[in-house]
Formats: structure tokens, C-alpha cells, sequence
């Protein structure tokens, strides 16, 4: 088991930056694939990026891609989450999860594959 909490989230104009960070606990965070999804009100929870276990393949949702870049350093046990050139349909709260997959398996878009979830951050965005 794991547990995760994230930090880094704010209030940020269009265009800014921002760097959420995700804690996990424990000593088996390698073990796991690493997720970073959003909710906005109203909406579903969606995909926004997903790292390997080794840190070597990572995978974006179109809306993010080229804007936003995930990263991990199993010797901290930690994920990250660099946001740049935000919009304000990036506004949401944002959730790090992690899945427990092989070493060489490409990390999950589905949230239901996503065993651990933190609290979530919010961030938001204005015009």
C-alpha cells in the first residue's frame, strides 16, 4: 500500500506555470506506475498524464500535451507534475494515483486502473 499526497497547487494567470508535486509513502513507490488526473466541477475525473515504473515511457492526454510534463525520482518517491503555458480550461483539482503494473508496462489512461489516490490540489487558472 501507498499513500500520496500532493502539493504545488495555486492560483495562477493564463499563460503562467506551475509544479505539482506528489509524496508517496512507503517503500515500494518503484512498484508502481504514476498517474496525475483532473476534475473541474460538473466534469468527470480525466486523464492527464502517466509515467512508467522506471520513469522511461510517459503518456499525455492530447489537451496537455506539449504543455505539461510528468517526471519521477524513485529514490525520493516522489512524481511531478510541470505544467507550463496554462489555460483556464486547465483549471481543476488535480489528483497524483498510482497503479501497480510491471516494470516494462506502459503507464494506464484509466482511472480504474489507478489503485492509490491523494487528496488532490487545486489549481486555478485565470483569464
Amino acid at each position: 500500500q501507498v499513500q500520496l499526497v500532493e502539493s504545488g497547487g495555486g492560483l495562477v494567470q493564463a499563460g503562467g506555470s506551475l509544479r505539482l508535486s506528489c509524496a508517496a509513502s512507503g517503500r515500494t513507490f518503484s512498484t508502481y506506475s504514476m498517474g496525475w488526473f483532473r476534475q473541474a466541477p460538473g466534469k468527470e475525473r480525466e486523464f492527464v498524464a502517466g509515467i512508467s515504473r522506471s520513469g522511461g515511457t510517459s503518456t499525455y492526454a492530447d489537451s496537455v500535451k506539449g504543455r505539461f510534463t510528468i517526471s519521477r525520482d524513485n529514490a525520493k518517491s516522489t512524481a511531478s507534475l510541470q505544467m507550463n503555458g496554462l489555460k483556464p480550461e486547465d483549471t481543476a483539482v488535480y489528483y497524483c494515483a498510482a497503479a501497480p503494473t510491471s516494470w516494462v508496462q506502459a503507464p494506464p489512461r484509466g482511472r480504474y486502473d489507478y489503485n492509490f489516490w491523494g487528496q488532490g490540489t487545486q489549481v486555478t487558472v485565470s483569464s
